[in-house]
């Protein structure tokens, strides 16, 4: 056996998951840390049909708009899990969308330096598929003070809920603006106080979705999300101290 048919045979010797990672469309220090630590170290495959998409640089590190469409896998999706690798606090978002509900989320974040992106989404068939995207920034975007807490009488409108429905061609969707501070613990002086549980529901209360969100949101969080049909929901929602919020959408 010549040594071209060792190399060959050595190549595909390899676990399928290590082809997966030959792919990886960003240079990364932390994949392997994070595919142990939020996948628990599962199947994964990269995966272009799963879209994030975000500006190619954070004008305003404190607010820096991003994307997942994950339409390719629709009606196979359980969770969608996205995170900025060089992030103090990584983790952004864990959705779980149900039947009504399309596997797409925008949402703001923050970004403390330049950093790959990843959303990580799992389908009915216990594989999880990769979405990834770099984001260039000045930095300091998870460090800097407060805006919402600069304000006025910022207190009084905690969980107010600025809300619109627009008709798409597949879906309706709903762009939200919940006020409140966001507060991830970094800045000093100031603990932790950030929303961290949301639900989409229906007029009978059954839930459509599940979102969990970490303190690498922005303030005043503005999330969209798409329903299948003109279905009348409320959105639920709860900080990290007990406060609960409510809204007709």
């Amino acid at each position: 056996m010549n040594w071209r048919a060792c190399l060959l045979l050595a190549v595909l010797a390899l676990p399928w998951h290590s082809w997966a990672a030959q792919r990886d469309s960003v240079t990364s220090v932390m994949w392997d840390y994070y595919h142990q630590r939020l996948l628990g170290g599962e199947a994964f495959v990269f995966d272009e049909r799963v879209k994030l998409s975000a500006p190619p640089f954070a004008e305003d590190s404190r607010q820096v708009p991003i994307q997942v469409d994950a339409s390719a896998f629709d009606g196979q999706v359980l969770r969608m899990l996205a995170w900025a690798e060089l992030n103090p606090i990584a983790q952004i978002f864990d959705f779980s969308p149900g039947e009504q509900v399309l596997p797409r989320l925008a949402i703001r974040i923050r970004v403390e330096q330049a950093t790959p992106l990843r959303v990580a989404v799992l389908t009915r068939d216990g594989l999880w598929h990769i979405g990834s995207t770099q984001v260039e920034a000045a930095g300091g975007g998870c460090t800097a003070p407060s805006v919402v807490r600069a304000q006025a009488g910022w207190e009084d409108h905690l969980g107010e809920v600025l809300g619109k429905r627009y008709v798409l061609a597949d879906a309706n969707r709903l762009r939200i603006q919940v006020a409140h501070p966001m507060d991830n613990g970094l800045v000093g002086g100031i603990p932790e106080f950030f929303l961290n549980q949301a639900q989409l529901r229906d007029r009978q209360g059954n839930t459509l979705a599940n979102l969990e969100l970490f303190p690498a949101v922005s303030e005043n969080p503005t999330i969209s999300l798409d329903i299948k049909g003109a279905v009348e929901t409320e959105l639920w929602l709860r900080d990290n101290n007990g406060n609960e919020f409510k809204a007709d959408l």
